[in-house]
């Protein structure tokens, strides 16, 4: 991939603060990456496997915390997410507040540092962050190498990985997380034709750490 902002913290401290800010003046929550469709399909995964309610889970990059506040909201009890962003922590801590899930614990971490008490996950998410990784301008394989290697310590073996991405197909994040993990399934996604040919603009994995 060409190297683009979307991969730098600075792009997403400034969105943030952007969001942060429209948030407080009018209440409105912000993107949600992939639209609902795709926390439906997480939530919707988690519950037709009979995932216990009381599973400790991870959302990876987790932005406004729109997806934990949907988790929770369909009885999930163990909910943390993070973001190296500490305005997308603030503005997820304000919807929260809203939402009034004081259950739900956010912190600022940088996943590619974790640190030592982000341990011991039954279920880790991402949607969006592998792929804002892969654009850093600065050493991006090196970094999605990092990424695998904390996936490994935060989530406990056996336990689940569902990543959503737009710029990676089936076979590249298959080639991308081959050390250490299996792939489980592949959730369906909205299709398009093109010129004939029909694809998905959007891949959806399910992983399971070995």
């Amino acid at each position: 991939f060409s190297p683009s902002v979307l991969g730098t913290r600075e792009h997403w401290d400034a969105a943030y603060e952007r969001e942060l800010q429209t948030f407080q003046d009018i209440g409105d929550t912000g993107e949600i990456w992939f639209g609902e469709e795709s926390m439906v399909r997480i939530i919707r995964w988690l519950e037709k496997h009979k995932v216990p309610l009381d599973s400790s889970v991870l959302d990876i990059g987790t932005g406004n915390g729109v997806l934990l506040v949907e988790l929770a909201k369909s009885g999930y009890m163990n909910l943390t997410g993070i973001d190296y962003s500490p305005s997308a922590i603030q503005l997820s801590e304000k919807i929260r507040e809203k939402e009034g899930m004081s259950n739900i614990k956010l912190k600022v971490e940088d996943f590619l540092a974790p640190s030592a008490e982000l341990s011991g996950f039954d279920i880790c998410i991402d949607k969006g962050t592998f792929d804002a990784i892969s654009l850093d301008p600065s050493d991006a394989a090196g970094k999605r190498k990092l990424y695998v290697g904390s996936l490994g310590r935060v989530l406990k073996p056996e336990g689940f990985f569902l990543i959503t991405s737009c710029n990676w197909t089936k076979e590249e994040l298959l080639n991308e997380f081959r050390e250490g993990f299996d792939i489980l399934e592949e959730l369906p996604t909205p299709k398009f034709c093109f010129g004939g040919r029909i694809g998905n603009s959007v891949t959806a994995l399910v992983f399971q750490r070995k």
